[in-house]
């Protein structure tokens, strides 16, 4: 009986331990892999980064789009770029005119 007594204090002296050893390891385990650990704040910081290149191209765009529409307004018209426009448009060119195709990625404009 002295055996089993024994036992029983030893299991019994070891499970506050082993509670709070789990309970680090579940924490530990957690600020690592879980929602708001390490590797999802990795992940954010690559989303973040991939988000502003595409911000940045986006501006890009859009800032060549507003200079394209401000030749385009009455108040200061840019004849050349309408006059471009246009016969883009109507794909119409003049007797004496030249013309070089480019591939839709490498356009001047």
């Amino acid at each position: 009986m002295s055996f089993g007594r024994a036992f029983k204090r030893r299991v019994r002296d070891a499970l506050l331990p082993l509670g709070f050893i789990a309970l680090c390891g579940y924490f530990a385990w957690h600020a690592k892999h879980g929602e708001f650990g390490l590797m999802a704040r990795e992940r954010r910081l690559s989303q973040i980064a991939d988000a502003r290149i595409t911000l940045e191209r986006l501006q890009k765009e859009r800032d060549a789009m507003e200079r394209k529409v401000s030749g385009m307004r009455s108040d200061n018209l840019d004849r050349d770029q309408l006059d471009e426009r246009a016969r883009a448009l109507h794909n119409l060119v003049e007797r004496d005119e030249l013309i070089v195709p480019y591939d839709q990625g490498k356009r001047l404009y």
